[in-house]
């Protein structure tokens, strides 16, 4: 029976490990902290208020399906999740409202109606999105961008067909202005770039396919929250024999003669054949193989964005606020200067604000709500995050304040701060950066490090710092790609 070692129980590094068992493995999970989850944390706060600690959007789950149907179980009997409608709700800084309903005419209509933009062209611009995601997912996302063979599929005919139509020499920007005659609009589809931690303004249109995994595919919610997803599949992986070791923080990578023999702990030194991190791509380097050649050039990219988090118990509850909800700022393109170009937080951010309680009633006590209040911020070089959390926290007061025609500071009953030095420590996560390195540029997806090691044999990576890239969706496919590059 072959044996393997995962460093890190993130969802990449779950998902891994039950692939592996399915596929014969002895799998081993090394983790640091005290659960498992990575960023798929939950915390409570005094009060009786429960927080998913990071993702909080859910797409594209039929890839934690099929976990449950390649180890012959049925899924709903671990895990089970509604599509979202609406999926989000929009407030903007001139005080318009716009509801993004899961049906897409609907939607559109909903558009058309506050924004006097015609719906024919949200339709258009949705069906070009799934177009382009359709042609290109099997190679960008499903396979190795770093392996001959995958530019021998018949995906990347598809994929190379399609190049004209994906933008890669514009930006995501220029692609919604170009498209939108209300700027309000083009800020709604320029926000996706955040899901990779990149900025609309640098970003290849490319990514403009985003907005088809809410809009074509759905946006759901897992019963029980984000949290849930990790619970359900550690629970999988426990069935199938994988052993999971907490508060066991690995030191070293063991090597010998070019290939991986192992890895050493505080407890002791274990030998196994393979060797699959789920930690960020750079500390694995700089601590665990710090004797091995880096691939410095690769290391060395721009890093994406990371979180500013505020975890609220809300002492009143807000009908007009739903799971999703964006306060927009005023100067959009300002606050991503702010963010890639100075290395800072902008004066006027926009807010996220996340409430599951509307659906999960037991996160918070009856008639408050569990706020999960999130800022995108750059990745941690050194700033005085003390000032920037009090600066930003009065900024996001006065931002909901004047959506929601309230005072929420006196609201706040129980709070608890994340901030990018915290997400580094906790996560590993090189700076806080939430997706490793940005998608700012065409070459972004081949410049990522790869699932595997060049120079050490039986060395393989997954998780948000390499291909395909960060978040739940990207995360799982990453899983799936090192576990078919080991069988293979």
């Amino acid at each position: 029976m072959p044996s393997t070692a995962i460093i890190g129980a993130g969802i990449g590094g779950i998902a891994t490990a039950v692939r592996l068992a399915v596929a014969g493995h002895r799998v081993v999970v090394f983790e640091a902290q005290e659960s498992f989850g990575g960023k798929m944390h939950q915390l409570e706060l005094p009060g009786g208020y429960r927080f998913d600690g990071g993702p909080s959007l859910f797409t594209l789950p039929h890839l934690v399906d099929e976990l449950f149907r390649l180890a012959g179980r049925r899924p709903a009997d671990y895990f089970r999740y509604q599509r979202l409608d609406p999926i989000t709700e929009y407030f903007f800084a001139d005080g318009t409202r716009v509801t993004a309903w899961a049906d897409e005419k609907k939607f559109a209509r909903e558009v058309e109606e506050k924004l006097n933009v015609p719906a024919a062209d949200v339709l258009a611009f949705l069906a070009r999105s799934g177009r382009a995601y359709d042609a290109t997912a099997g190679t960008f996302l499903q396979k190795s961008l770093h392996k001959a063979g995958t530019y021998l599929s018949p995906e990347v005919l598809k994929a190379l067909a399609a190049l004209p139509q994906l933008g890669l020499t514009s930006t995501m920007h220029q692609r919604h202005e170009a498209a939108f005659s209300d700027p309000r609009l083009v800020q709604l589809f320029d926000r996706f770039a955040t899901y990779n931690g990149s900025d609309p303004y640098q970003a290849p249109a490319t990514l403009s396919m985003i907005p088809h995994l809410e809009h074509g595919i759905g946006a759901f919610y897992p019963e029980g929250g984000i949290y849930a997803i990790a619970q359900s599949l550690v629970r999988l992986a426990e069935e199938l024999g994988v052993e999971f070791r907490y508060n066991e923080p690995v030191r070293e990578i063991t090597t010998e003669n070019g290939r991986v023999t192992g890895l050493r702990t505080d407890q002791d030194t274990y030998p196994f054949g393979q060797v699959v991190s789920n930690m960020d791509v750079v500390p694995t380097y700089r601590h665990l193989l710090p004797t091995q050649p880096a691939p410095e050039r690769t290391l060395s990219q721009p890093r994406s964005s990371s979180a500013l988090i505020f975890y609220w118990g809300i002492a009143r509850r807000f009908s007009e606020l739903g799971v999703h909800n964006i306060f927009f700022s005023e100067d959009y393109k300002r606050e991503f200067e702010a963010i890639f170009q100075e290395q800072t937080v902008s004066s006027d951010p926009t807010v996220y604000v996340n409430i599951t309680s509307g659906h999960t009633p037991t996160d918070a006590p009856e008639g408050h709500e569990n706020w999960f209040v999130m800022v995108n911020v750059p990745h941690d070089q050194g700033q005085d995050w003390p000032a920037l959390v009090a600066q930003t926290r009065a900024a996001v007061i006065r931002r909901v304040n004047r959506a929601l025609g309230t005072d929420i500071g006196p609201l706040i009953w129980a709070e608890h701060v994340w901030d990018p030095p915290g997400i580094a420590a906790r996560t590993s996560s090189f700076g806080g950066a939430l997706y490793g390195s940005s998608s700012n540029n065409a070459l972004a997806a081949f410049l990522r490090h790869p699932n595997f090691s060049r120079r050490l044999k039986g060395l393989y990576f997954c998780g948000g710092s390499v291909h395909p890239g960060g978040g739940i969706p990207l995360c799982l496919l990453s899983a799936r790609i090192v576990s078919d590059l080991i069988s293979n």
